[in-house]
């Protein structure tokens, strides 16, 4: 495992695992369900990733888009590859909405929809909504059958 996925609070915060890539639920969530897609490996460029890496990253997008609807019925997704203080390949997965999700008896507003994300935004979970949001999304979360 790299540094990066370890600065996301890997292996606490994952979701699911895949053989080169891990879903991690973002620590700072700007909308309900901001995720982490990073990679296993060392590489710090996209294009420099194996064959099979890349394939089996085609998959992961299906899950989580399958995932993020069925949990939260987002609007649009937004992939972001920043890679500027975390250099290892990762993309910050931000669903969006255009009107208010409910989790757990609270409901949570996209305060930057229909622009750009707003990095900086935080729906404000508690440490304990945090956990309760993975561990939901974790128990729920389905994939499709990769072949590896």
């Amino acid at each position: 495992m790299n540094e990066t996925l370890v600065k996301f609070g890997y292996p606490d915060s994952v979701i699911q695992s895949y053989n080169h890539w891990s879903v991690l639920l973002r620590p700072q969530q700007i909308t309900l369900g901001s995720l982490i897609l990073a990679c296993h490996s060392p590489e710090q460029a996209f294009g420099q990733l194996p064959a099979e890496t890349m394939q089996e990253f085609a998959a992961i997008i299906r899950d989580i888009e399958s995932n993020l609807t069925r949990c939260f019925s987002y609007d649009k997704i937004n992939y972001l590859m920043l890679m500027m203080v975390d250099p290892h390949v990762h993309f910050h997965v931000i669903p969006r909405y255009q009107d208010s999700r409910e989790f757990g008896s609270v409901h949570y507003q996209d305060v930057s929809w229909p622009g750009p994300p707003d990095l900086a935004a935080n729906i404000g979970l508690s440490k304990s909504q945090g956990l309760r949001l993975k561990e939901h999304l974790a128990k729920h979360w389905l994939t499709v059958n990769h072949a590896n």
